[in-house]
């Protein structure tokens, strides 16, 4: 949550500048005077010290910089897509779409492709063209694991 303006309460502020210079410790009504006459935002850095931090930033600047923090915040998601071996190319081409649109969203996509019997093969090279039609959206994050029931890759974004 970013304290901005009028709502930092504290009695006095330890000052920094637009371009990072330390002005150090000033009344708030004064930031808050010098922010105006700048046509700038004071924003408060930190709640955990006696006078508070603040900071003079472009007005908006600081919002967009919030919303960066947000997402930066998000960790990605590992999200699922189940094939088949014997998929039709109208199939392939949906769950494709699918990766590319999870992939898009900053997920990683764990493709997994259920095998019965000798379809070991199939399924590997399944899941290799599936993989290189991804290469434009993410990169591969393990090899393609081939274990009893399942073949599975698992594509993280770029």
């Amino acid at each position: 949550m970013l304290i901005m303006n009028e709502k930092i309460k504290a009695s006095e502020v330890q000052l920094t500048g637009l371009d990072g210079e330390d002005l150090g410790i000033v009344p708030t009504s004064e930031a808050l005077a010098l922010a105006k006459k700048l046509k700038v935002d004071l924003v408060c850095t930190s709640l955990m010290s006696s006078p508070p931090p603040c900071k003079l930033i472009g007005a908006g600047a600081a919002k967009q910089q919030a919303q960066q923090e947000k997402k930066k915040e998000r960790a990605p998601k590992v999200k699922e897509l189940r094939l088949t071996p014997h998929i039709e190319e109208h199939d392939y081409d949906t769950k494709k779409q699918q990766a590319e649109r999870i992939l898009r969203s900053g997920d990683s996509v764990l493709l997994v492709v259920k095998v019965q019997g000798k379809e070991g093969q199939k399924a590997k090279e399944l899941l290799e063209r599936l993989v290189a039609d991804l290469c434009g959206l993410g990169k591969k994050a393990t090899g393609l694991q081939l274990s009893g029931k399942q073949a599975a890759v698992q594509v993280d974004p770029l």
